[in-house]
């Protein structure tokens, strides 16, 4: 073999590969054969089985130890450029008549990755669902049953909760609570809540010591928390300058932050603490609303312990007419009817527009509970719950707020352009209707529009037309979204839901009424050291104000007898109250004037 290289190597040969030998050592190569040997398919049956493997080990360090985040982040995505290539490819002029059905499937796709990825995903969509009446009526109907509600989790991630923040087991010898029910009585998409009894005080024998609610964080959302924004702005880009082309960006960062204060319970127990101090200090609310009790020993960052109380849901609402006698199944109902319970919810909201300048922004039905008051067992007293999602007015953007419902209640024309102008909004009537949700013109005629925006009859254009026009309506509405209150829109969102409440039991008060008083009353009483000009003018105005609000009363009182009547006679609607007539007025305007198909749970919130 040596002499055979030689020879070949003064002749300038080389030997084969399968020839070359070292000695002692195998002739490894001829046993590898290489690429060109093997068949092209085993080459991408291996590949791909590389690619699996990693794959798989990716996902499984994802769901182990990142609770599935960097997977909830590609569903987003996929769910995105699916949306994004459905209006690509069928939002156009030729295929105007599916554009229907191109609502429905893209209210599918995001109902599904709203539910499928679950946690913030759930508050997202119902920060985004806040606009709904904006938005195509299937993606309205959808955004409507997107419940905050969420299976339990294992017992076994509740105890590692515990170990992390208190370093001892939620009950048991050495426990941080003498008694703990395994077994949540809620749970919700960020949170579940379990009823335990702290240990006894001084003077307080074996299982004397008081009931409380414990609100604990699931583990999983603090790991998706960075992940699930990140998606979040993402996507409201891509929306933006992709796919849509809409003003939808801008509140991008506000609403982040908002949603990361709810995942910190230290701040909502100091939002609790606050809110009820505020409540103490106003003589009609202290007797008429109640905000438990929470105990910052027992509380950290994701754990939370107050007081617990029994009473009906507002979202029972046979369980909250019984309680008031209106059905029956309670021997000593409380006094005053619905309207006891409407009546202080909307004094509440109210004050905290506009008199506070501290707005709970989550006033769903579940979240509020009608007991008997402790002190007056005959008279209702209303509870309010979760005080992680709040907003603080600055001063100057709350007496504009104030001066913005005065002026809309008032016709003013010109303090509702003014504000709304420096709030960089246009079209005053649109804003105007939103706010109060009911029609409403501020000049004669039919409500202001760039004349862009229309170029022939809203009857008579087809559906791509439609959405062409409130596309541009949209944009002429947020002309520059820089000066626009973010805080808008979670007020609107509050307003609604307290409309949502007050509709749900039959309207049995005049919101309008109680919501515009409010605002007058804190308007003139906000500037005590104001000259003796600006007083006059303001008690001035809020003269010509009262005249207008006694309209609105009598309207409010013609509709409470129109259903009393009906009821009487047993009409078909007879629980139609002057909600109801006022979003039935409103979806009219709307669809005449502005084009938006509103569905009838579309001002629920």
């Amino acid at each position: 073999m040596l002499l055979e290289r030689a020879w070949r190597a003064s002749q300038g040969l080389r030997l084969p590969r399968s020839t070359i030998y070292k000695p002692g050592i195998r002739n490894f190569a001829s046993n590898f054969p290489s690429n060109k040997t093997i068949p092209r398919w085993q080459r991408y049956l291996r590949r791909t089985g590389y690619l699996g493997l990693g794959v798989g080990i990716v996902w499984g360090v994802d769901t182990q130890f990142n609770a599935s985040a960097l997977g909830r982040n590609l569903r987003t995505l996929w769910a995105c450029a699916l949306i994004t290539y459905e209006y690509k490819r069928n939002f156009t002029p030729e295929k105007s008549e599916q554009i229907p059905e191109l609502h429905e499937r893209v209210a599918d796709i995001l109902f599904n990755l709203f539910t499928s990825n679950g946690g913030l995903y759930i508050k997202i969509g119902q920060a985004i669902g806040a606009n709904a009446a904006f938005l195509p009526r299937p993606v309205q109907i959808k955004f409507a049953s997107l419940f905050d509600d969420a299976p339990q989790i294992p017992l076994s991630e509740i105890l590692s909760v515990f170990k992390s923040e208190f370093g001892r087991l939620p009950s048991g010898p050495g426990g941080v609570f003498e008694y703990f029910d395994e077994q949540a009585v809620a749970s919700a998409s960020i949170a579940q809540v379990h009823k335990a009894r702290m240990w006894p005080g001084p003077g307080q024998a074996e299982g004397e010591g008081e009931w409380v609610a414990v609100k604990v964080q699931k583990p999983a959302v603090g790991k998706q928390t960075e992940w699930d924004l990140g998606a979040y702005r993402i996507v409201m880009w891509l929306f933006e300058k992709v796919a849509f082309d809409l003003p939808v960006y801008f509140v991008v960062d506000f609403i982040s932050d908002h949603l990361r204060q709810e995942l910190d319970f230290v701040m909502e127990s100091e939002n609790a603490q606050r809110t009820a101090a505020f409540v103490a200090a106003d003589p009609r609310l202290s007797q008429t609303v109640y905000i438990p009790r929470v105990f910052p020993a027992l509380t950290t960052k994701r754990i939370m312990t107050a007081e617990w109380i029994d009473g009906v849901r507002l979202s029972d609402r046979d369980g909250i007419r019984r309680l008031v006698g209106e059905l029956p199944g309670v021997s000593k109902p409380l006094r005053g009817g619905t309207r006891a319970i409407m009546e202080p919810m909307v004094e509440l909201f109210s004050a905290q527009m506009f008199l506070w300048g501290w707005v709970h922004c989550d006033p769903h039905p579940g979240n509020v509970i009608v007991r008997p008051h402790p002190a007056a067992p005959r008279t209702p007293q209303l509870v309010l719950l979760d005080h992680g999602l709040y907003v603080q007015l600055t001063e100057e953007f709350r007496r504009e707020w104030c001066a913005l419902w005065e002026g809309l209640l008032a016709g003013e024309w010109g303090v509702v352009n003014g504000v709304t102008r420096k709030w960089g909004m246009g079209m005053p009537d649109m804003l105007a209707s939103t706010i109060l949700m009911r029609p409403v013109k501020l000049q004669r005629g039919r409500p202001q529009q760039d004349p862009r925006l229309r170029r022939k009859p809203i009857e008579e254009m087809d559906n791509y037309e439609r959405s062409v026009m409130m596309k541009a309506m949209l944009k002429a509405f947020l002309i520059d979204t820089d000066r626009m209150p973010k805080v808008l829109i979670f007020l609107l969102r509050n307003m609604r839901m307290v409309q949502g409440n007050n509709k749900s039991l039959g309207s049995p008060v005049n919101r309008i009424k109680i919501t515009g008083f409010s605002a007058s009353r804190a308007l003139t009483r906000s500037s005590p050291h104001a000259n003796l000009r600006t007083l006059v003018s303001e008690y001035y105005h809020y003269a010509i104000f009262r005249s207008v609000m006694l309209s609105i009363d009598l309207a409010f009182w013609l509709a409470r007898t129109r259903q009393w009547l009906w009821r009487l006679l047993g009409f078909k609607h007879a629980g139609m109250g002057f909600e109801d007539e006022l979003e039935r007025s409103m979806r009219g305007m709307a669809k005449s004037g502005f084009g938006m198909d509103l569905g009838p749970d579309a001002f629920d919130g």
